[in-house]
């Protein structure tokens, strides 16, 4: 897992919403992403915003 920061999900917390995360396409690809990371990057960018220099 990549650093640590304030808005990102515990396991458990994750554990509480995978379910509403919908499933990889049947017939594609394996999904390469790692969900629990992309949701922290969501809530990361929604908590602490993009500043601009």
């Amino acid at each position: 897992m990549s650093k640590a920061y304030k808005s990102n999900l515990s396991l458990e917390q994750y554990k509480l919403i995978s379910d509403l995360i919908p499933e990889a396409k049947p017939g594609g690809r394996k999904r390469e992403v790692n969900m629990w990371e992309v949701i922290n990057a969501i809530f990361y960018i929604l908590v602490e915003g993009v500043r601009w220099r």
